[in-house]
């Protein structure tokens, strides 16, 4: 290599370089790319529909989780309907980047961190009524978040649930000890 010119020397720099970066980009994490173009998603969104927001991105577990943090529920609409619908588009727009389905989970103004809250406190009363009465308790019915979330909550209180039903009145039946 000492017998190389400078310039060759250079450029053959530069091309490892360049490659040591295309393979750093090819063992970036799936969830942080699906962070990524999720987050371009809903800020051309915002941009399009003249909304403010800032966009947040975490990963926790295996799921991305994208926030849009306003002061203005227009994007969740009437129990979370547009939200949900948001979600779903976000996902798709994910899907068609990666070619590979996202489960990515999307809050706008804090919607679903309060639901979830709301949601721990009814399954909390369906557990003691179920203990209580022997008998199962069906819930009114839920989108497949919030039946996530209760089943997730009679499962760490001990007992089971189980859905039933058809979209969209698919709902969370807590079944007694």
């Amino acid at each position: 290599m000492a017998d190389e010119p400078q310039a060759d020397r250079d450029s053959a720099d530069d091309a490892d370089l360049a490659e040591s970066s295309d393979l750093g980009s090819e063992t970036e994490n799936p969830l942080d790319i699906e962070t990524e173009i999720a987050a371009d998603y809903l800020e051309e969104l915002l941009d399009i529909a003249d909304l403010d927001g800032d966009i947040d991105t975490y990963i926790e577990g295996d799921r991305a989780h994208v926030s849009i943090v306003s002061d203005s529920h227009v994007l969740v609409g009437a129990q979370g309907e547009v939200l949900d619908a948001l979600q779903e588009l976000t996902r798709l727009a994910v899907m068609s980047e990666t070619g590979e389905r996202s489960r990515l989970m999307l809050d706008i103004a804090g919607y679903r961190e309060e639901r979830r809250k709301e949601l721990m406190a009814l399954a909390a009363d369906a557990v003691g009524e179920a203990r209580e009465s022997h008998e199962p308790v069906p819930l009114a019915p839920m989108n497949p978040f919030e039946r996530k979330v209760i089943h997730d909550a009679v499962a760490a209180a001990g007992l089971t649930s189980e859905s039933e039903g058809e979209e969209p009145d698919r709902h969370v039946v807590v079944l007694p000890a």
